[in-house]
């Protein structure tokens, strides 16, 4: 199947390009999501007439990213754990709690654009990824603290 992309889609491609799908991924997964168009002939002369809307969208939806990726990097978190024998961690700290506590700062983010590893189980000081666009990462300092 044959579908226009309407967003950036990691490993597939960048909005207005006409890529060949499965399927499957292009029927369950991309239309359904509104990330994607099927390439018709109708479809494809109006996404033309369309693109420069599509970009001027897009360039705003960047610049906010980048805007909010300055004021993560300026800010940090702080998670207070309980720790046990030698100052280690009960259970560790997941993207999970990362999210919360970005919420709690007034940061709305997605928990899958935070990237973390297999989550933080010792006491310090960590540097966070932030995947807020495509093109945009931001890195936030967490601070696992004793509570």
């Amino acid at each position: 199947m044959k579908v226009i992309l309407l967003k950036d889609v990691e490993s597939l491609g960048s909005a207005g390009e006409v890529v060949q799908v499965k399927d499957g991924f292009g029927r369950n997964f991309l239309i359904p999501r509104n990330e994607a168009l099927v390439a018709t002939d109708t479809n494809v002369a109006q996404f033309e007439s369309r693109r420069k809307q599509h970009e001027a969208v897009a360039e705003r939806e960047r610049r906010a990213a980048e805007v909010v990726a300055k004021k993560l990097e300026a800010d940090s978190l702080t998670a207070q754990v309980k720790v046990g024998e030698e100052d280690r961690l009960f259970g560790s700290v997941t993207v999970q709690n990362v999210a919360e506590l970005l919420e709690e700062k007034g940061y709305e983010i997605d928990r899958r654009a935070i990237h973390l590893g297999d989550g933080i189980r010792e006491l310090g000081v960590y540097n966070v990824e932030v995947r807020l666009h495509a093109d945009v990462t931001a890195t936030v300092k967490l601070w696992v603290v004793k509570e």
